[in-house]
């Protein structure tokens, strides 16, 4: 019945689905919308920032039809790299995330960001951060009654993003979480800098146009890394978590050690005390074994799910009872 509701709501508001919609020059515009169940919805945005389309996926409010003329609070979930430009659909492939928030108060927004966009404006390059704030949140106000109260989470490569875009535009967010996150893009120096530009050189990009040489250009590399804008997360509460690479309690029998959580692992107890030196409102759950995978993510989101609620304004009871606490 919600999702016959919806379809008539969408209609009437002019959000004709899957009908593409006139281009307006200079603003990102709604090219196909297509239903995918009560409350999720799947966009083609043309980015002007991009000079692309691009994908979203919105979690509708449960009232969402019921409450024409309110505003929802907007969550923000980000996905991790090497996505083969289909990262917008993971947390609703992967994870419980439809299902845990269904009473939940607030627009969840998923958008794309590339295989390894790093939610940034490349220096020469695609300009993810104006299409995701600026573009696609004008959109969303718009167009889906996005109010002005938003959290943004992520894992791996969107904790980076979650944290960054805190950092770099105080006052649009209420709350920040980070997931396995690479929140310390310079931590232990040339290892950790090279890895990014051979993770970014993988997928047929040149490193440098992203934040440039991470000496010459290291101020454009601190002014995105989560770690040196820690003074600058203090207004809002933080939330950071992580494993070890050690198989852990969600990981199936003959698991194998994960470098990759290992050393994000060591990034986020790093950002995490460079956070609570700051003074920031940080909350962590660095637990110990685990490894770079989905069951963790989704954990750690239920974990996090009531702050960044309660942060944003939004409504939210869990339909289970909340993970032990870290």
């Amino acid at each position: 019945m919600l999702r016959k509701a919806l379809v008539l709501v969408l209609t009437l508001a002019g959000f004709a689905v899957a009908t593409p919609a006139v281009a307006d020059s200079g603003r990102a515009t709604v090219l196909e919308e297509r239903l995918l169940g009560d409350r999720l919805v799947e966009l083609v945005v043309r980015s002007p920032a991009l000079d692309a389309d691009v994908g979203v996926r919105l979690l509708l409010p449960k009232n969402f039809e019921a409450e024409p003329g309110k505003r929802w609070p907007a969550l923000y979930l980000l996905h991790g790299c090497c996505s083969a430009a289909e990262g917008h659909v993971e947390w609703t492939t992967y994870s419980d995330v439809a299902e845990y928030t269904e009473d939940l108060g607030a627009l969840i927004v998923m958008p794309e960001a590339g295989d390894v966009g790093f939610y940034s404006d490349w220096l020469s390059g695609p300009a993810w951060e104006t299409f995701h704030l600026t573009e696609l949140r004008r959109l969303l106000e718009q167009r889906y009654r996005s109010g002005h109260d938003r959290a943004v989470a992520g894992l791996s490569m969107g904790g980076f993003g979650a944290l960054s875009y805190a950092g770099r535009h105080p006052g649009m967010f209420k709350a920040a979480a980070s997931y396995s996150g690479l929140v310390h893009t310079t931590h232990e120096g040339e290892p950790t800098t090279s890895g990014i530009q051979a993770l970014i050189a993988s997928y047929g990009e040149d490193p440098l146009k992203l934040w440039g040489d991470p000496v010459a250009q290291a101020r454009v590399w601190a002014a995105h890394n989560p770690y040196d804008l820690a003074r600058r997360l203090r207004a809002l509460p933080v939330f950071i978590a992580s494993g070890n690479g050690q198989p852990g309690p969600l990981d199936p029998p003959g698991t194998a050690f994960d470098p990759t959580e290992q050393v994000l692992g060591a990034q986020s107890v790093a950002t995490a005390a460079r956070l609570k030196q700051a003074g920031a409102k940080v909350t962590t759950c660095l637990y110990g074994p685990g490894t770079h995978t989905w069951p963790y993510w989704e954990r750690e989101l239920h974990r996090s799910l009531p702050m960044l609620a309660k942060a944003m304004g939004a409504s939210f009871t869990p339909p289970e009872s909340l993970p032990a606490a870290c």
